[in-house]
């Protein structure tokens, strides 16, 4: 009776877990949203009329309106950026921030790594690969970054790869490596599996991709050869 007890438990928390925590993960984003744009609107209703102030700040109670705003203005602002005159007002908006002690190299070592992350031209977390990490032997999935360039591309005598290794559960920390390419081995899942791979610590496994050997079937072929 116990046994079946605690199967069945576990069963409904599988069930449940992963749908409570996407839940709360969505509220925390939207507390963090709803509590900046209250903000915004605090500080606007600051400089408005006083008849227009309480009208600006009951919209603090509309469930959703501030992910709602940033995700138009986000829009908004892409379309800008995409003309011309879009791209003048950028480049001058960087060079203005360029000039602004402090803030200009907190804003350029921003404006790189998204720049570099989110570009359609880039190929920073477009591919997954296996190395030996920490030591020899040792395997992990490992994301490839780009190439070394500047000052340490000049110590390198034969192609290397820029790496990040995450860790688990927690993907957002890790380590960044240099590795030469021939100890790289590419893999054929995307970032997204290879990251839920990460994540669940080795137990969600990506299915082999069409076209791809299965290597459980080759290794028992192997060992019965």
């Amino acid at each position: 009776m116990g046994a079946s007890l605690r199967k069945y438990l576990v069963a409904g928390l599988l069930v449940w877990l992963p749908l409570a925590i996407t839940i709360w993960v969505l509220a925390q984003v939207l507390d963090v949203v709803n509590g900046v744009f209250g903000s915004l609107l605090t500080a606007l209703a600051l400089v408005m009329p006083g008849a227009w102030r309480a009208g600006i700040l009951g919209l603090q109670h509309v469930p959703g309106l501030g992910l709602v705003i940033l995700a138009g203005g986000l829009l908004a602002t892409g379309v800008f950026v995409a003309n011309i005159f879009g791209q003048w007002l950028l480049t001058q908006w960087d060079r203005l921030m360029s000039h602004i002690p402090i803030v200009k190299s907190i804003y350029s070592s921003v404006k790189q790594v998204s720049d570099t992350l989110f570009s359609s031209s880039g190929n920073a977390f477009r591919e997954a690969v296996l190395v030996q990490y920490p030591r020899a032997g040792s395997w992990t999935i490992a994301f490839v970054t780009g190439t070394p360039s500047g000052e340490v591309a000049c110590h390198l005598e034969q192609e290397h790869v820029s790496l990040y290794v995450p860790t688990t559960p927690n993907p957002t920390s890790g380590f960044f490596l240099i590795m030469p390419r021939a100890d790289v081995k590419p893999l054929h899942m995307t970032v997204d599996e290879a990251l839920k791979y990460i994540i669940s610590m080795g137990t969600v496994a990506p299915l082999p991709h069409p076209g791809e050997p299965d290597l459980a079937v080759e290794g028992n072929r192997n060992l019965q050869g």
